[in-house]
């Protein structure tokens, strides 16, 4: 079984004007769509993982053969970080999270707006290419930051929102103005999906282990 590089469920020009179209069609066809088709090429060789699911690859990179661990793990998270990146943008977004995921980031953080700051340094500190998260673990929710494109999962978290600040996510319109970008991404964050994550992310979490004793 191939991996495959999905369908965007909105169109490029979509996220218009906080992210240009430009941006979004050579993110998605080019940057994503390369980690997918070296992801792929590393994996002929073992034919035995190609069913795995991504998540678990990536959580158990000890389990790959040396010789492709770095490509999987490089090419992999690339491919795992951007296909959720792009569920979790939509054309317009309103105010924040509500329900229980407004009420665990209240507990967490002290309110959404703490939140949304504690969020914003991280990405905008971040040095070099790289994610910030919000992830859970446990029930517990946390803001993490991986470099270029680890994922949380290979350390046993659950992402449930990411942020790519690598510069081909934002260069095209923002240049070296990281933290407009990021304001930008506020406006665009479809905190319905967010809510979805948070509440599949303890099944997740079972089934990385799962995934992990079974390998």
């Amino acid at each position: 079984m191939s991996h495959k590089l999905p369908e965007l469920p909105y169109s490029y020009d979509a996220l218009e004007p906080f992210i240009d179209a430009t941006t979004m069609e050579l993110h998605h066809q080019k940057h994503h769509a390369g980690y997918v088709a070296k992801l792929n090429e590393a994996l002929e060789s073992s034919p035995n993982l190609r069913d795995r699911p991504l998540s678990e690859l990536l959580s158990d990179l000890n389990s790959i053969p040396s010789s492709i661990r770095t490509t999987v793990r490089n090419n992999g998270g690339g491919h795992f970080n951007h296909s959720l990146f792009w569920t979790t943008l939509k054309k317009s977004s309103e105010g924040g999270p509500s329900g229980e995921l407004g009420d665990v980031l209240k507990s967490s953080f002290g309110s959404f707006r703490d939140f949304r700051q504690q969020f914003t340094e991280a990405a905008v500190t971040l040095f070099g290419s790289g994610w910030v998260w919000l992830c859970v673990q446990n029930g517990r929710v946390f803001i993490e930051s991986t470099p270029n494109q680890d994922s949380p999962v290979m350390t046993g978290n659950i992402p449930i929102l990411g942020l790519d600040v690598w510069e081909h996510a934002y260069y095209l319109k923002y240049q070296n103005r990281r933290p407009d970008y990021i304001e930008a991404w506020w406006n665009i964050i479809n905190w319905d999906q967010i809510a979805r994550n948070y509440a599949d992310a303890g099944a997740m979490e079972r089934n990385l282990v799962g995934g992990r004793k079974h390998s």
